[in-house]
């Protein structure tokens, strides 16, 4: 600017700096010159003063350092005025922290006196927004108090005015409170009164408090087990300590499928949630049907998840479109053991990371079928309870490392912990020698109707296999060998859904050679060996993790 012939490099004594404040362009100098820059020491109004000047020189580094800081001085006098700036210089960090900010503290906020001071366009975009989280009352008498502050603009009072949710508050705050302002009409007072009349409740606009990916059923935040039996199992956080007798809360299923009152947690404030996580008690194999609804006032229900119709267990997590509620109830309407619903914990909270839903299933991104996710071998053979699941593809041998069935007779099944629309999975068929494999897979929801997605009964198929299908509701998963060009059982090592196509594997058959083309391999290769050099072989009834597991023995309560 001062030597590549601009307007400043020619020669005069002084260069004007228009809209700029001497001090805070000291603190400029000081940081040109030696890189550093004193915030904690300036005083407001010239810190957002420097940061003007930061942005205006497209000084980044320092922007950036002075939006950190006032991030962490925010405070309920201050935090108008920094939004104000934020927005008016385009820093989206620092805004969406001063909206963050001012969320949780809506109530002190539109009691500050720097409410007053915010402009137009800045408070339109404060007070509509659903996270917003003070009462309609609180949010129309401090828009009173600005449209005083700032009388001379009726236009501007007419539109902020707008931004007042009337169905949200009572007929007598509306008669007592709003129509003596004057600053609404008697239309959009009966407009009001209509809407509220005619609407479900759970259809209002309501605001709620927003905490992204902080569980907010908990005592810190006051929520409470106001329905079901041993309440105070659910909300501790203890997800390790259960058993058959203690650490879950419960309620006696009807003879309808449904529970009455089911078990409900009210939350500390009306909030936005858009993520559940529950603990279904797994300590065996049963697995429970349920729905989870949300309410505001205890009466209008509005259902967010229905697995009534799939079976689930151990950990489940549901995603919804956000909602505004202030209970929660989970009902539970099937125990393949008995007549009672045990839930061991319950977490609620507002997620920002993506997710996909189709028919109000989770489309998963990445693989469900682990044990962390809660997913299990229910039939199958193997050495270790779920090796197919572990995730281990390099340490398998005629021995260990694979799960199998008898051809013929039965079937490797997985069980997901949840209904997943799912669109593809992949297997690793046992490769440590040249033998192939034929097999079909099958979906379903039940354990009883099953949906053929995949047949290679005709083909001869090796080693990794990753296959893609139309997408389909699953919570189980059939696995089932026609062929093995060897001997009568078909082995798998690894299976997962959906295929996780970021990592890379050598695809093995199928090829053009069908299944029977392979049987030279059992009169030359495959000669009979002993027992230590071929892979496990079945009894004649398939083992299934499910029969060892009857609860029929377990009383009503477990």
């Amino acid at each position: 600017m001062l030597f590549n012939g601009m307007k400043e490099s020619q020669q005069q004594a002084e260069v004007p700096l228009e809209e700029t404040q001497a001090e805070a362009f000291s603190m400029l100098l000081q940081y040109l010159y030696t890189g550093r820059a004193s915030l904690n020491t300036a005083r407001e109004d010239v810190l957002l003063d420097f940061l003007g000047l930061a942005h205006r020189y497209g000084l980044q580094p320092l922007e950036d350092s002075t939006c950190e800081f006032l991030r962490t001085a925010l405070h309920t006098q201050n935090v108008c005025l920094v939004y104000d700036v934020a927005s008016l210089y385009c820093l989206g960090g620092l805004a969406q922290a001063c909206c963050a900010y001012m969320d949780r503290q809506a109530p002190d906020v539109l009691a500050s006196d720097g409410f007053l001071t915010l402009s137009k366009t800045a408070l339109l975009a404060v007070v509509r927004r659903d996270s917003f989280a003070a009462t309609e009352r609180e949010i129309f008498q401090a828009l009173c108090r600005w449209c005083q502050h700032n009388a001379d603009n009726e236009t501007a009072a007419q539109e902020v005015m707008s931004a007042v949710r009337l169905p949200l508050m009572s007929l007598m705050e509306m008669l007592n409170v709003v129509r003596p302002s004057g600053l609404l009409s008697p239309d959009n007072l009966l407009d009001a009164i209509q809407t509220r009349s005619e609407s479900r409740d759970m259809d209002l606009n309501y605001r709620g408090m927003l905490i992204p990916e902080e569980n907010i059923a908990t005592m810190k935040h006051g929520a409470q087990v106001v329905k079901g039996e041993l309440k105070s199992a659910l909300l501790d956080g203890d997800t390790q300590n259960y058993d058959l007798d203690h650490g879950f809360s419960r309620h006696p299923i009807e003879e309808d499928g449904h529970g009455r009152a089911g078990i409900q947690v009210k939350l500390g404030q009306p909030s936005i949630i858009n993520h559940i996580r529950l603990l279904l008690w797994d300590r065996d194999s049963r697995s429970y049907s349920y729905y989870v609804e949300v309410s505001m006032d205890e009466l209008d229900w509005v259902r967010v998840i229905d697995h009534s119709k799939f079976l689930c267990r151990s950990w489940q997590s549901l995603f919804f479109t956000a909602r505004v509620c202030r209970y929660v109830r989970i009902v539970g309407t099937h125990n393949t053991v008995n007549k009672v619903f045990h839930l061991v914990a319950f977490e609620c909270m507002f997620t920002q990371r993506p997710y996909i839903l189709e028919k109000g299933l989770l489309v998963p991104d990445r693989n469900v079928a682990t044990i962390a996710c809660g997913a299990s071998v229910v039939e199958g053979v193997s050495r270790s309870r779920n090796a197919l699941l572990n995730g281990d593809t390099s340490n398998y041998d005629w021995d260990s490392g694979y799960t199998c069935h008898q051809l013929g007779s039965g079937a490797i099944i997985i069980q997901l912990a949840q209904p997943y629309m799912l669109d593809s999975l992949r297997l690793l068929l046992w490769d440590c020698d040249n033998r192939s494999y034929s097999y079909y897979v099958e979906l379903s929801t039940n354990q009883q109707l099953w949906t053929k997605v995949v047949d290679r009964t005709k083909l001869a198929c090796r080693s990794w296999q990753t296959l893609v299908f139309d997408r389909q509701p699953a919570s189980f998963v059939r696995i089932v060998g026609t062929h093995n060009t060897s001997n009568e059982v078909f082995h798998c090592v690894h299976f997962e859904c959906p295929a996780q196509l970021d990592t890379e594997v050598k695809e093995g058959s199928p090829g053009p050679e069908t299944a029977s083309s392979d049987a030279k391999y059992q009169q030359s290769r495959f000669q009979p060996q002993s027992t230590s050099q071929v892979p496990l072989q079945l009894p004649t009834r398939p083992y299934s993790s499910s029969s060892s597991t009857s609860s029929s023995s377990h009383s009503h309560h477990r």
